[in-house]
């Protein structure tokens, strides 16, 4: 009831709020028409007429919440209402006003005060629905209350009675056999007050109560007698323990000894570390035949563990591995035992003479070459002849550990070598087996198709899983049937067939991939897999492919020119006006030739490094000025305009080189815009630089394109600049120019709503320039 309350008073809430608001937007509304009928104040009328979005939102809303007929009759007025106010009464007074017939069209406030009226009147039904919920939810609550209270009354009456039945008929009865049966326990008489003639469970208990009574009082005797037997028993077993425990504490010394030497295996077996492999041969060696100390040495290299040995004493020991009894056992390669009195330091506080035993046990290598030597001590007690046969059995499964790890540690240096011969080849190499699985690979291939850091993290992958991460970069299912086909079709094919080249979609790298069988034994072993970044070149043969269109086309149509208008001049007899003509549009086109040629020659010299630059201090206005009115006469559809916002506008530069700079950058702004529109020219300081920003309104440029934008030749590939027609190379020359003053050239564009070149050059002041100027006038 009360979700339901508040469910039904959210509602309300929201429509009053949603009515509220709208009458409140209303309100606003008719306050801007006034005062803009009362000040003409545009801003007025423009808020007025952009609430009309905010108001059709509300009253779609209020409409999603309308349930009853009076609800929908007022989302409907306030629908017609805004229908007639901002399709019918404000235009029409709009349009008197624009025709000077302002005064003629007036309001109808009859309409307003009428929907006021409404709103006010639904607001207030609103209101009157909240308290009545509130009223009716608070006589429900009253209701409630009281049914629940004579309901809980009536059962408290109802359980009173029912526990007081069962008092009486079954609490009584089960004391009194409590009572019975604690005397029994105690082993006196009992009496059971219960009657036997009861139909229900407590009867049939009290009869077996009283059977089970006669029966502990019979087994009570027999309990006796076999007590005494029991007493008789348990003697002779005291003596068979005693036994027992002589023999267990045999078994246990030789189950620890068991345990210790597995111990010993694993701990040898189970890794390839040599340090944790010394470190739990000397441990568990130490533990199997107790000794007080011990040490490990390997003969050819400077690596040892220890066991209750300071570092003094590992130091003094490694010093001296090739002479004294070290010597002698490298000589007989056969442990030996030697007793010796301890020195003070072994006997700690005692004062008596003691005596230590030490063992020397060789590890001998597959060729019988001492590898290591172990040696262990023990205080009191010596070495018996088993304990040195029994070490000297676990000393060559230690040498063959150590063999394993020698053997080991040689494959993986042979394998780090290979590895890293691999990682120098600039190409990327993928070895894969007869399943596809990939066996090795080298660093580049992990560079190329961003695997990761280490090549050990892609060994082992199958085929499914590295061949669809790659095609995931590449071509897709292009890239996967491609590879599948050249796997499969190794054998028995030519070369051409042994490779295939695609390209990777984010970095969009050329990739050509070589494939060849590896071999082992005279049997397949896998599959090479050779990755060859062939970007630059497929770079170069586009761009001399685009170099040789691009040329082709713009040197043809300037000839086809020449030649037409000479050939007619040759051959037909015209007048002198239209000889002149003839000869202007070929001189024109001859100069076109002309300034083609010169750009090719200027980034020739520039990539050389030949060109010369005459700097000077130059002003940059008059000749952004000059560039405005040079190409203002070519263009009747562009609006170009120049904006000063700086008053540093000297540079040090080379004032044509500057000036064909802007002149390429102001032509393809008009170039690029075909439908006309304005071109900004825009004047400013930035970080210590002056700043010319040079904005048209034109085709935009793609966001791909942008990084390739100054590069030579380089044209996008789009059906409205071919048209359009170039070379290519007037970027890359500013680019080139303004860099080798010191500045640099950045773009931003919207694809299709135009572009911002920004050139930046170092700024110079009136002073620097003006002292600059004396010094050479000086000099």
């Amino acid at each position: 009831m009360n979700a339901e309350y508040i469910q039904q008073r959210q509602r309300i809430v929201d429509k009053k709020l949603l009515m509220d608001e709208i009458f409140d937007q209303y309100n606003t509304v008719f306050l801007d028409i006034r005062g803009y009928i009362a000040f003409n104040n545009d801003v007025l009328k423009d808020n007025a007429l952009k609430e009309e979005t905010s108001i059709r939102g509300n009253i779609e809303r209020f409409k999603a919440i309308t349930i009853t007929k009076e609800d929908k009759d007022i989302s409907n007025e306030l629908e017609t209402f805004t229908e007639y106010y901002y399709r019918g009464v404000l235009p029409s007074f709009f349009d008197s006003e624009k025709k000077g017939k302002g005064s003629e069209v007036e309001m109808d406030r009859t309409e307003i005060t009428d929907f006021r009226s409404i709103i006010k009147s639904y607001s207030s039904t609103l209101t009157e629905s909240l308290n009545k919920n509130v009223e009716d939810l608070t006589k429900e609550q009253s209701i409630l209350q009281g049914v629940f209270v004579g309901f809980v009354l009536i059962f408290f009456f109802i359980f009173l009675f029912i526990v007081r039945t069962i008092i009486r008929n079954i609490g009584k009865p089960l004391s009194d056999f409590s009572i019975a049966a604690n005397e029994i326990a105690a082993g006196r008489e009992a009496v059971i007050s219960v009657k036997e003639n009861r139909k229900d469970e407590l009867g049939v208990l009290s009869i077996a109560f009283k059977k089970m009574l006669t029966s502990v009082q019979e087994k009570e005797q027999e309990l006796m007698a076999h007590n005494e037997e029991l007493l008789a028993q348990q003697e002779e077993l005291q003596a068979q323990q005693d036994e027992l425990q002589v023999t267990l504490g045999i078994i246990t010394d030789n189950e620890q000894k068991l345990t210790r030497r597995n111990e010993l295996i694993n701990g040898i077996s189970s890794t390839l570390d040599k340090k944790e492999v010394l470190k739990s041969i000397v441990l568990n060696m130490s533990r199997l035949i107790s000794a007080d100390r011990g040490m490990i040495a390997l003969v050819h290299e400077d690596v040892s563990s220890s066991f209750g040995i300071s570092e003094n004493g590992i130091r003094q020991f490694r010093n001296n591995i090739h002479s004294g009894l070290n010597h002698r056992l490298l000589e007989e390669k056969k442990p030996f035992t030697l007793k010796r009195e301890q020195d003070v330091a072994e006997k700690g506080y005692h004062e008596n003479k003691n005596y230590s035993y030490d063992l020397y046990l060789p590890v001998l290598s597959t060729f019988k070459e001492v590898d290591a030597i172990m040696v262990f001590s023990r205080y009191g007690t010596p070495f018996t002849n088993q304990e040195v046969e029994e070490c000297e059995t676990l000393a060559k499964q230690i040498s063959t550990s150590l063999d394993k790890i020698k053997l080991y540690e040689q494959t993986e240096e042979n394998r780090k070598l290979n590895q890293e011969i691999l990682n120098t080849i600039q190409e990327g190499i993928q070895l894969i087996d007869q399943e596809r699985k990939v066996i090795q690979v080298n660093q580049p291939f992990c560079e190329i198709f961003n695997t990761g850091s280490f090549p050990e993290q892609i060994i082992d992958l199958p085929w499914e899983t590295w061949s669809n991460e790659m095609a995931a970069q590449m071509e897709g299912e292009r890239f996967l049937h491609a590879m599948d086909e050249a796997i499969n079709n190794l054998e028995g094919v030519n070369y051409k067939e042994r490779s295939f080249t695609f390209k990777k979609e984010d970095t969009k790298q050329v990739i050509k991939v070589y494939l060849e069988t590896l071999h082992y034994l005279e049997e397949g072993y896998g599959t090479i897999l050779v990755y060859r970044d062939i970007t630059k070149e497929y770079e170069v043969d586009q761009m001399k492919s685009e170099f040789v269109s691009t040329v082709s086309h713009e040197l043809r149509t300037p000839l086809a020119s020449v030649l037409g208008f000479t050939e007619l001049m040759l051959n037909k007899p015209l007048k002198p006006e239209r000889q002149t003509k003839y000869l202007q549009t070929i001189y024109n086109e001859a100069k076109r030739l002309t300034t083609l040629i010169n750009d090719f020659l200027d980034v020739q010299r520039m990539e050389s490094g030949k060109q010369i630059y005459d700097k000077k201090y130059v002003e940059i206005i008059p000749l952004i000025q000059k560039v405005i009115e040079h190409l203002e006469i070519n263009t009747a559809h562009h609006d170009i305009q120049l904006k000063i916002e700086t008053k540093d506008l000297m540079i040090l530069g080379d004032r044509l080189k500057i000036e064909q700079a802007f002149s390429n950058l102001l032509s393809n702004s008009i170039k690029y815009s075909p439908g006309g529109g304005r071109i900004s020219i825009r004047v400013y300081s930035r970080d210590g630089m002056l700043s010319i920003d040079i904005q048209d309104e034109g085709l935009g440029i793609p966001k791909e394109s942008l990084p390739h934008l100054f590069q030579k030749f380089y044209r996008v590939d789009n059906s409205d600049r071919r048209r359009i027609g170039g070379t290519g190379l007037g970027l890359a020359i500013v680019d080139e120019v303004i860099k080798s003053h010191g500045g640099y050239v950045t773009v931003v564009s919207n694809y299709g709503h135009g572009s911002t070149f920004t050139i930046s050059l170092p700024r110079v002041t009136l002073k620097e320039a003006g002292l600059n100027m004396m010094d050479s006038q000086k000099n």
